[in-house]
């Protein structure tokens, strides 16, 4: 049961420290290994980055979770428009009510599919603009400490 744990472990490692791998840090003032690890532990900490992995539900499912919301809203919209209109929401028979009830969720699930896309992408630009200022912000610290950085 552990077994299907260390490689889903390995995954949320290699992302939260991509950006070390792609880097070589290589010490300037003769520091020792053991400076170099505090030195860049301190610097993942000051830049923000061992925390940048975005492992919430932002990264997929956008728009399906945009139509749900639609299609709930959608809903509600034809339940409020149809007790507003009771009079002639009640003459029309049962496959017409339901007709009319599914058109409304379809519109409305479309337009929360576009919208969660939007927001989706939106959330995904952000992340890589944060991955890219935590990045340097880590560069930055270590050369100020005295390390050369090269990508």
């Amino acid at each position: 049961m552990k077994k299907p744990i260390v490689p889903l472990v390995a995954s949320l490692l290699s992302v939260c420290c991509l950006y070390a791998t792609a880097q070589t840090v290589s010490p300037l003032k003769g520091q020792s290994q053991e400076t170099m690890q505090q030195d860049m532990s301190a610097c993942q900490t000051q830049a923000g980055t061992t925390s940048s992995a975005s492992t919430d539900s932002s990264q997929s499912g956008g728009r399906a979770r945009g139509a749900a919301k639609g299609a709930v809203a959608g809903a509600v919209v034809n339940d409020v428009r149809a007790s507003q209109n009771s009079n002639a929401y009640d003459r029309l028979d049962s496959d017409t009510k339901q007709e009319y009830r599914q058109s409304q969720s379809k519109d409305a699930a479309k337009t929360g599919m576009v919208v969660g896309g939007s927001r989706q992408r939106q959330d995904r630009r952000n992340t890589r603009q944060d991955s890219a200022a935590n990045a340097s912000a880590y560069s930055t610290c270590l050369q100020q400490r005295g390390y050369q950085v090269t990508p």
